[in-house]
């Protein structure tokens, strides 16, 4: 249940210290907190369908309609490489189980670097981070390409290389996704996240259908080439961005200091959230989401028995792809909820909605009806992630939105796992289908008790 942007573009690199200079046509909006008023009369544009399809005012701000176009993009080759390792895994050792531990051999140094990239993107330049992250991320794509076309068949290359991309990448998307506040006015935070969202989402339905049609023509090799190629339009979309140096709570730019992010920011991240109880309902509601809600784990099961009627591969990819199919859906119909005010009521609702269309999936005996209840939660989910996402880049200072998005990325790596283990112990013990049914109800009631109790997240507008 993951986000970028805008405005006049400095071709030059821009120094950790470098302020950005006065606000020009293509320069960014400014902190959130003071850019509020760019939303004005924007923010009630757009009547009739208008109000319906996806909110693209964002689109305006130079600089984040480049980020957003090369989203495009390397989401796509991502999932290429996402295909392509674990395939060459296989392919190398016909298990199923070095699979799965060269999975967890990126999740480790994803958790570490993003809790530790998030602490660093609050004391840099983010633009210069994302930078030099982002060029790492396509030196690992091609060497992941040298080794496949060198044939060096070798799992453990293969898996290191995979666990050092991962920590690139959990350095990289704190910075990325922390900057966005920076790029659009706050009014537009919404419709920016459901833009980024929507193309994620269909990048990730489209990448692992265009790697499986591509496979047999390139083969896997040529894949991680391609992908390493798409990076370089992001590395294009990030050196056209303004200077976006660390700014203190109260919006001015920071002195870069000797003192390195370390073990006491990152902790100070954690006070923070705790100290902050809207923030710390927005990051539980995901938790309680995905733990509890997320059955992905029952999937190939239900399909070789319940749905097996259908054709146990159709089925299991239709239940695999109906989720970031509403998601997708959600997210181009995002303008009937994008300018909505009251974040914290649509969170709740998303996530009790979520609840329930699970729930709904574990009583459907039906293939169809099935779907479409894991469709109507892939919806709340987008609507769920674009508020949450709100909230975290709103309702935190500056000096503090790196960590936080260090944070959230670890929670969205490691909620779906958890998840997998829960539901998979579950469904063992009760069923699949029972264990989903309790799923979505204990997030429905945890979600309903968790507001009641903090009733200032229920009532929390952006």
């Amino acid at each position: 249940m993951e986000s970028a942007s805008n405005t006049e573009e400095q071709a030059a690199p821009a120094g950790p210290a470098g302020p950005a200079g006065p606000a020009g046509p293509d320069q960014p909006a400014g902190p959130a907190e003071k850019a509020g008023e760019a939303a004005g009369k924007d923010g009630q544009a757009g009547s009739g369908w208008r109000r319906w399809v996806m909110d693209v005012r964002p689109l305006r701000h130079r600089p984040f309609r480049r980020l957003w176009a090369s989203t495009s993009v390397t989401t796509i080759g991502s999932q290429l490489t996402a295909v392509a390792v674990p395939k060459q895994i296989y392919d190398l050792t016909q298990s199923s189980a070095w699979v799965g531990y060269a999975s967890f051999a990126g999740l480790l140094p994803l958790v570490v670097f993003a809790l530790w990239g998030g602490a660093v993107a609050d004391r840099v330049d983010r633009r210069t981070l994302m930078l030099f992250t982002g060029v790492g991320i396509a030196l690992t794509s091609v060497l992941f390409w040298a080794q496949s076309f060198a044939g060096v068949h070798s799992v453990a290359l293969l898996m290191v290389l995979l666990a050092v991309q991962q920590g690139l990448f959990g350095i990289n998307f704190p910075a990325r996704s922390a900057s966005i506040a920076r790029l659009v006015p706050a009014g537009e935070l919404p419709a920016a996240t459901a833009l980024q969202s929507t193309v994620a989402q269909t990048g990730m339905v489209l990448g692992p259908l265009l790697a499986g049609a591509l496979i047999p023509l390139i083969g896997l090799s040529t894949l991680y080439l391609v992908d390493a190629l798409a990076l370089c339009v992001t590395l294009w979309a990030v050196w056209r961005l303004p200077a976006l140096p660390p700014l203190d709570g109260g919006g001015a730019v920071k002195e870069s200091g000797r003192r390195r992010a370390g073990a006491r920011e990152v902790a100070d991240g954690f006070r923070y959230i705790v100290a902050h109880r809207v923030l710390l309902l927005s990051f539980l509601a995901d938790i309680v989401a995905m733990v509890f809600g997320m059955p992905r784990a029952l999937f190939p099961q239900l399909a070789s028995s319940t749905y097996a009627p259908w054709g146990e591969g159709f089925a299991l990819g239709l239940l695999f792809a109906a989720i970031p199919i509403g998601a997708v859906a959600g997210g181009l119909l995002s303008g009937t909820f994008s300018r909505a005010r009251h974040h914290g009521l649509m969170v709740t609702a998303a996530v009790v909605v979520w609840g329930l269309a699970i729930t709904g999936f574990g009583l459907s005996a039906g293939l169809w009806w099935a779907a479409a209840f894991l469709a109507v939660a892939g919806v709340a989910d987008m609507v769920s992630m674009v508020f949450r996402s709100a909230i975290l880049q709103a309702a935190a200072t500056d000096d503090m939105r790196g960590r936080m998005q260090g944070i959230f990325t670890v929670v969205v790596a490691g909620g779906p796992r958890l998840a997998d283990l829960l539901h998979g112990t579950a469904g063992s013990l009760l069923g699949p289908r029972a264990a989903v049914t309790a799923g979505g109800l204990l997030v429905a009631a945890t979600m309903l008790a968790l507001t009641a109790a903090v009733p200032d997240f229920r009532r929390y507008t952006g």
